[in-house]
């Protein structure tokens, strides 16, 4: 169901979103799909050579899976703002999990929308990226 503006309260929490753990397989096709084709992200010993101790996720990948539960949350088309900033490095076999909660509610442009933080973590509970995003409601 989604969301109602008079029932969500300030402080509600999201439906949070557990992605199964990264994939090597995952990483190249997404490398395909985004023309990301840096081979950190995909070949090992590139990922060695850069510091990285092994091939690292994409951080859009990461934020993907941000904006995933952000729609199912809402619709995509109910979403005015979004932007995250990235603190940490993923990599394969990491589960992530993206939780965010209510932080205001306002009217805007003839809208009752709501500001909402979001956050996405490996199993250990490093975070990997930190956001907000405006949803009308």
């Amino acid at each position: 169901m989604k969301p109602n503006y008079d029932t969500i309260q300030v402080g509600d929490a999201l439906p949070s979103l557990t992605k199964p753990a990264i994939t090597e397989v995952q990483l190249v096709r997404y490398s395909g799909a985004s023309g990301d084709f840096n081979p950190i992200h995909t070949v090992h010993q590139a990922g060695v050579e850069s510091g990285n101790n092994g091939v690292i996720t994409h951080g859009m990948v990461i934020m993907g899976f941000v904006g995933q539960m952000i729609s199912n949350w809402v619709r995509p088309d109910q979403v005015r703002t979004f932007g995250v900033r990235f603190t940490g490095i993923s990599r394969p076999g990491d589960e992530i999990t993206v939780s965010g909660k209510v932080l205001e509610k306002y009217e805007a442009d003839g809208e009752q929308r709501v500001r909402c933080e979001v956050e996405a973590a490996d199993q250990t509970g490093h975070r990997k990226v930190k956001g907000e995003f405006v949803a009308a409601v």
